[in-house]
């Protein structure tokens, strides 16, 4: 019985790839933002390594932190 259960668990069939895939590119599209950002301004409180790590390591939590704290308030724009 519990074989039964994870086995219909782990088929590809039943996820639903059409409404999944937006979600997944702009995910993907918020740490682009993120590492472009990341490179072309100044940041606060880490390296900008660190941040880039962060902002990939945890989609989207790590990009919302960086942009809440991260981000140098003292930037040219």
């Amino acid at each position: 019985m519990i074989h039964d259960i994870t086995a219909a668990a782990t088929t590809t069939t039943d996820i639903p790839w059409a409404a999944l895939a937006p979600v997944m590119v702009l995910l993907v599209g918020f740490v682009v933002y993120c590492w472009v950002d990341i490179a072309r301004h100044a940041v606060k409180h880490l390296p900008k390594w660190a941040w880039a790590v962060i902002c990939a390591a945890s989609i989207p939590v790590g990009g919302i932190i960086y942009l809440m704290i991260g981000r140098d308030d003292a930037r040219a724009t």
